[in-house]
Formats: C-alpha cells, sequence, structure tokens
C-alpha cells in the first residue's frame, strides 16, 4: 500500500512539473511574448531533467528487479 502511494504522489509531482511550463509556454505563444516564452522554454528544460532521471532509474532500470525484495 505505501509503495503504491508514493508512486502516486511522485507521479503526480511529475506530471505537474510538465504541466506548468507547457501552459505557460502555449499562453506565451499565443499571446506572442517573446520574453516569457524563453522563460518557460528554460523552465521546461529545467523540469524535464527530474521526468526523465525518474523515468530512467525508476521505470527502465529499477534496482531490484520485479519478484524481488531489496
Amino acid at each position: 500500500m505505501r509503495r503504491e502511494i508514493g508512486w502516486m504522489f511522485g507521479l503526480t509531482a511529475l506530471f505537474t512539473a510538465a504541466v506548468a511550463p507547457t501552459a505557460g509556454f502555449v499562453v506565451a505563444q499565443v499571446k506572442d511574448r517573446r520574453e516569457a516564452r524563453g522563460r518557460f522554454l528554460i523552465m521546461a528544460t529545467v523540469s524535464s531533467v527530474p521526468i526523465l532521471c525518474f523515468l530512467f532509474f525508476g521505470a527502465l532500470f529499477p534496482e531490484c528487479p520485479d519478484g524481488y525484495h531489496c
């Protein structure tokens, strides 16, 4: 139970980290604001680092194989 809740909160945090820069970039694109667009691109790049680490180490290459209890 505790592991499923941890995954749920982790995925929610990663999802919200991706939604904020995407929504800001779309609004800046529609309003044609170049300065804001650049800031949201930087924000998206910085937010993508923990997402990629989570996917790489948490989903693709976990420390313990499935079926083993470490």
